[in-house]
């Protein structure tokens, strides 16, 4: 143990006459935390951050069946009663997939519209974005079909080559640039999906140089799943999300930003764009876990939901509305005939 010289802290004590050392050189302000009593220009400002949270529910996804979360919405009708669920909630937007009758991922026009119109009726306001990723043949010419609808306000474009938990998930840079141009040709929005910082250079050199998407774009960071961006710890998450947003804004220094609750670090990673400044989609695409130090099952797309409405009260950032989160994006107006 360490021998400490009591005798002479007694001495320093009583020399300093048992005070601390405080000069007060504002009186009769003690302290101000937006300017000084030497000068008259402002010491702090408040952050230049969006004062709006758009906070997007992602349904249901590809990936996750009943075995990982009993509560995953897999069919039309139990995707539709979930979209709708979010969307009388308060949700900014939504995201969609659909799933044929074992529970994959399909690019079905039909089952599109039949989650989709309902909530258009419904929620005429409300922003709906689509996963379209042809894997199997045949899948393109339906990709183009739902394009083609008009059914999607936007759709993402993977930038990526990577893999996705035990999959390999490639995105061909032809297969990209053709996308892009559907979505575009379609009057949809395309949204650069970004799973690694190396995704964001694929999309700068392959969309943004060739002036496919003109800047600012909108980007949707995907990090945390296994294959992704690593977030196994607070460090990780820390570091890998600030990487990979400060690579985006080195191309695009006015991008609108959405980071995804993704893998393990689900809500944790959520909390920390929402403090930078960025916007947050939650969900039941992109992770089952709620909590990254914890193996509780997300419930609904409600409950995380609520979880993102509670974040925006913590950071003082409003959620949203839909029609504020389609002029955000520059996406028209719509009404119930449309």
């Amino acid at each position: 143990m360490t021998n400490v010289d009591w005798d002479r802290v007694a001495k320093g004590v009583a020399r300093e006459q048992e005070k601390m050392i405080w000069r007060p050189y504002g009186i009769p302000t003690v302290l101000d935390l937006e300017r000084s009593a030497f000068h008259d220009a402002p010491i702090s400002a408040p952050w230049d951050i969006p004062e709006k949270l758009v906070v997007s529910v992602a349904i249901t996804g590809a990936f996750f069946r009943h075995d990982q979360n009993p509560n995953q919405p897999l069919t039309p009708g139990a995707i539709l009663d979930s979209a709708r669920e979010v969307a009388q909630a308060g949700a900014s937007t939504v995201h969609i997939h659909v799933r044929d009758d074992e529970g994959y991922n399909v690019l079905s026009p039909d089952r599109f519209r039949q989650v989709i119109k309902p909530l258009r009726d419904e929620f005429p306001q409300l922003a709906v974005d689509g996963c379209l990723v042809p894997a199997l043949n045949g899948e393109w010419a339906l990709m183009k079909e739902v394009l083609e609808s008009g059914v999607l306000d936007a759709a993402p474009i993977n930038t990526t080559a990577t893999y996705i938990g035990d999959s390999l998930f490639v995105k061909p840079a032809p297969i990209m640039i053709e996308k892009v141009r559907l979505i575009n040709e379609a009057g949809a929005k395309p949204e650069i999906a970004v799973y690694t910082d190396a995704d964001v250079s694929n999309a700068d050199r392959f969309l943004i140089k060739s002036g496919l998407i003109e800047t600012p774009a909108v980007w949707l960071v995907l990090p945390a799943l296994p294959g992704c961006s690593p977030m196994d710890n607070p460090r990780q998450m820390i570091e890998g999300l600030t990487r990979t947003v400060s690579a985006i804004k080195d191309v695009d220094p006015d991008a609108f930003i959405m980071v995804c609750a993704a893998g393990r670090a689900s809500t944790h990673v959520a909390t920390l764009a929402a403090l930078m400044g960025l916007h947050i989609r939650v969900g039941m695409e992109d992770t089952y876990l709620l909590w990254p130090h914890r193996d509780d099952r997300v419930e609904s797309n409600r409950q995380a939901l609520q979880i993102g409405q509670m974040i925006s009260q913590v950071v003082g950032r409003p959620v949203a509305t839909p029609s504020e989160y389609r002029a955000m994006l520059g996406l028209p107006e719509r009404n119930a005939k449309a």
